[in-house]
């Protein structure tokens, strides 16, 4: 069962990414999950929540060659397209971070990793898709949290650039 809490109605989630947005005084809903193994893929989290799968967006971490590390923010119903992703980034190569370095590389888990508020700040590109969204949920910087803000406000607090990074659907 989803539930929707809005920014100033007493939301007590303080995660890392929650306070870097209200610092920067970015309008945001949360909405709140039931994950019960403490993880669920990207598409249940938007059905859970009654969300179109194109607004919903999932964060992935790589590593390319250089051994810098890169956020790619895509719709959850999609997949990255690595060479696409490097491409953009300016690498040769770029693979996904193993799920074992996501906290120490972060400081989020699996399932709860948002774009905002990461240990250090990491080059981030978000889907070129999301240019068609007047706002988009990416995680809220915990499991069970998703929070909606514009678009132009997540681009502008991450320092991402919009790309196209997702592997080619069959028509």
């Amino acid at each position: 069962m989803a539930k929707k809490n809005k920014n100033k109605n007493g939301n007590t989630h303080k995660t890392n990414a929650v306070r870097i947005v209200e610092s920067e005084g970015i309008p945001y809903t949360m909405f709140e999950y039931d994950a019960p193994e403490g993880f669920l893929d990207g598409v249940s989290v938007a059905t859970s929540l009654g969300q179109d799968l194109d607004q919903v967006f999932k964060t992935l971490v790589t590593v390319g060659g250089s051994r810098e590390h890169y956020v790619c923010v895509i719709p959850v119903a999609e997949e990255l397209d690595l060479k696409k992703a490097a491409k953009h980034f300016g690498e040769k190569k770029i693979e996904m971070l193993p799920s074992k370095l996501l906290t120490q590389t972060t400081g989020y888990i699996k399932g709860g990793c948002s774009p905002v508020g990461m240990k250090k700040p990491f080059p981030t590109a978000i889907h070129i898709s999301a240019r068609d969204q007047e706002t988009i949920l990416v995680s809220g910087g915990k499991v069970g949290l998703q929070m909606q803000l514009p678009v132009t406000d997540l681009l502008r607090v991450t320092g991402g650039k919009l790309a196209d990074l997702t592997v080619e659907k069959d028509r």
